[in-house]
This record gives structure tokens, C-alpha cells and sequence, in this order.
């Protein structure tokens, strides 16, 4: 590697094979914007390497074999699948090892903290970082905090692609780029218009994150009303009530996404606004069993947390994502709700599913 000598703040970005695209291209971007010399490093120079949702295609400036970290002023750590290949490699933890040790910036988001964990650099830090790898944090010494960006000393992290453009916006500000001619919101700042910055660095469009909101209002009609259904049959007070209890909240999920809709200027799409004629369809079909109703109603509430599940991931806007998630957290609920219910009236034997469940299909 060559050293740097034009006086620019020179950033390394690592990259393996199945990165998460945007966790890439948005502080990539976001640093060639700001006229900073940023430099990709991953662990074969020949390799061109692919990203998880196949929109980014990237061969490396070099390697971390060759890197100096003194030569650096930054390094960021992008998630998806790669930060798994990224701790395979004892150069590549090496490399962050150095740069943290010599107080280098170092900026990992969602799987990111991964290569923390493989280097011991989390002992006794508070970070985040995607919650799946919550346990693994935690378990290296670090106090998770589950924020959308969380600073320690010189250690910058984040979540989850709706973090993205405070996590780019904290990299930036310690950069020395920021004030009122670069016109970056402040990060701590949650009414700012986040998913529009994102977007100016190669984030989810405005198009990208309609499209995600109304795969959400889609399975949440369809499952209100097939849920409605399911009550008309259901003979057991109870179970009747539970439904009529989790249709409570199907409303103001829908009520919310409707809302965020609103407010991006856009209306439901077609297929959000037939979902619920299509669950009435798809329901009259069904059986009058009672425990048939209620593992119908379970089959619709799991598919509906598989699909959000995979929502809170796809955007770059902060505000659709913390709906996702909390819609996703209530869902976790009902379903603990309905499969209480179900042991409760099968004596914890679980039955072999019918050939037709009934079950919400993805809009």
C-alpha cells in the first residue's frame, strides 16, 4: 500500500464476498462525496467481490495482508454475511486490531462487530450491532445498547441498514466533515429526514421503501381479516377473544403503515388494498374445527413475522424500520399467545398439520 500524501482523510472499507449491499455502497458513497481517499480492502486483490442482494460488484484496491493501519484514519466494517469470511482471515482482524489500538476510527454496522469479536475488542466497550449477534456481543464483554448508533472512544457502531446514514453521519462528523456547508443533519437528531440522505448515498429509494411498507400493509390486512374470519368460527370464547385481541392490534399496525405512507406522499398499493378480499376468499374455504381456526391463526401470524422479520433489514429508512420491528416484537407476542392456547387444548401434543392450513401467503 501506498502512503498518503495528499493530505485527504483516507478511509479503508473492508469487503468479502456477500456483503449487505447498502451497508457498503451507502458509507463508500458517502466518503468519496465528502472528497475523502477511501480505500477497499479485501482478502484476494483479484477477487471482484458480490454483494448479498446482488447489486454491488467490487474489486478490492488491496488487501489487508499489505494494509498499514497506521496509513489510515478510518476503517469501516460493513455486515451482511461477509464480517463471517472478514474473522476467517488473521490478517483482516490484524489490520482492525492495529487500527483500534492506535486510535484509528472504527466504524462496524450490523454483523460488522463480528471482527471485534474475533480481534477481543469488545471487552468492557458499549456497542451494537445486529440483534442476532446480540448474545455473541454480550458474551465478548461488550454492554450492548440497542440504539441506533452507539460511540465509545474511538469504536463507532450500529444496528441495521435504517441506521445507515446516522452511522455514515458519525463517520463523517469525526472526520472533521460536517457544520452548515455540508448540511448533515446531527446525528443524535430522530425527526430528520434520514431515509433521503441514505438515499443521496446509494440507500433505498423512495419507490424501494413504499414497495417494503406495502409488503407489510399487505400480510397485516390479510391476517386482520382471515383472523375476523377465523372468530365468526371459532366457538371457544376464549380463543375467540384472543383473536379479537390480536385484531386490535393488526388495526394499529395498519393504521401506522398507512400512516408512514401518508407521509412519504404515497397511497396503498393495489395489492395492500385487495389482501383482505383475498384472506376472505382463502378463508371461506377453511374448516369449522375450533383447534383447526386456531392453527390457522397461528400459521398466518408466523408467516407474518417471517415477512417482517425480513422487512426490518431492507430499507434504509430508520423510521420504516422501527415500525418493522415493532410490529415484529408484537407478532412474537401473539404467536406465544396462540401456541399457549394450543397446548393448552391438545395437552402439549402437537398434531400433524391438515393437508390445506389455511395459512397467509407473502403479498
Amino acid at each position: 500500500m501506498v502512503s498518503n500524501h495528499t493530505g485527504k482523510k483516507k478511509v479503508a472499507i473492508l469487503i468479502e464476498n456477500f456483503v449487505e449491499d447498502a451497508e457498503f455502497q451507502v458509507p463508500y458513497n458517502a466518503l468519496k462525496q465528502a472528497g475523502m481517499e477511501v480505500v477497499v480492502l479485501g482478502s484476494r486483490v483479484n477477487e471482484t467481490y458480490k454483494g448479498k442482494q446482488g447489486k454491488l460488484s467490487k474489486q478490492p484496491d488491496g488487501t489487508t495482508t499489505e494494509a498499514i493501519a497506521s496509513e489510515f484514519d478510518a476503517v469501516v466494517i460493513p455486515g451482511g454475511m461477509a464480517p463471517d469470511y472478514m474473522r476467517r482471515n488473521p490478517n483482516t482482524v490484524r489490520f482492525v486490531q492495529e487500527a483500534m489500538q492506535q486510535g484509528k476510527w472504527v466504524a462496524a454496522v450490523c454483523h460488522g462487530p463480528q471482527v471485534l469479536i474475533e480481534g477481543d475488542l469488545l471487552k468492557g466497550k458499549q456497542a451494537t450491532g445486529f440483534i442476532a449477534i446480540r448474545k455473541d456481543m454480550i458474551n465478548a464483554g461488550a454492554n450492548y445498547i440497542d440504539e441506533p448508533l452507539v460511540v465509545d472512544g474511538n469504536l463507532i457502531t450500529s444496528r441495521q441498514p435504517g441506521d445507515l446514514a446516522i452511522f455514515t453521519t458519525a463517520i463523517l462528523s469525526r472526520l472533521g466533515y460536517g457544520g452548515k456547508d455540508a448540511a448533515l443533519p446531527d446525528e443524535k437528531n430522530p425527526a430528520a429526514e434520514w431515509w433521503k440522505l441514505a438515499d443521496a448515498w446509494g440507500g433505498s429509494t423512495k419507490g424501494e421503501i413504499v414497495k417494503a411498507l406495502n409488503t407489510a400493509l399487505a400480510g397485516e390486512r390479510y391476517s386482520q381479516e382471515a383472523l375476523d374470519k377465523y372468530a365468526e368460527k371459532e366457538s371457544d370464547a376464549e380463543v375467540k377473544s384472543v383473536f379479537q385481541e390480536i385484531n386490535g392490534g393488526k388495526q394499529r399496525h395498519i393504521q401506522i403503515l398507512e400512516a408512514r405512507l401518508d407521509q412519504l406522499g404515497e397511497k396503498p398499493s393495489l395489492a395492500a388494498n385487495i389482501a383482505n378480499h383475498y384472506a376472505k376468499v382463502k378463508t371461506a374455504l377453511t374448516g369449522s374445527d375450533d383447534i383447526y381456526q386456531l392453527r390457522s391463526a397461528l400459521g398466518d401470524v408466523q408467516t407474518g413475522i417471517g415477512d417482517i422479520g425480513n422487512l426490518i433489514a431492507a430499507t434504509t429508512d430508520p423510521v420504516s424500520t422501527a415500525m418493522f420491528t415493532q410490529i415484529h416484537k408484537e407478532l412474537l407476542t401473539y404467536e406465544q399467545r396462540l401456541v399457549d392456547l394450543y397446548r393448552a387444548r391438545m395437552g402439549a401434543g402437537v398434531k400433524p398439520a391438515k393437508p390445506t392450513t389455511g395459512a397467509a401467503v407473502s403479498m
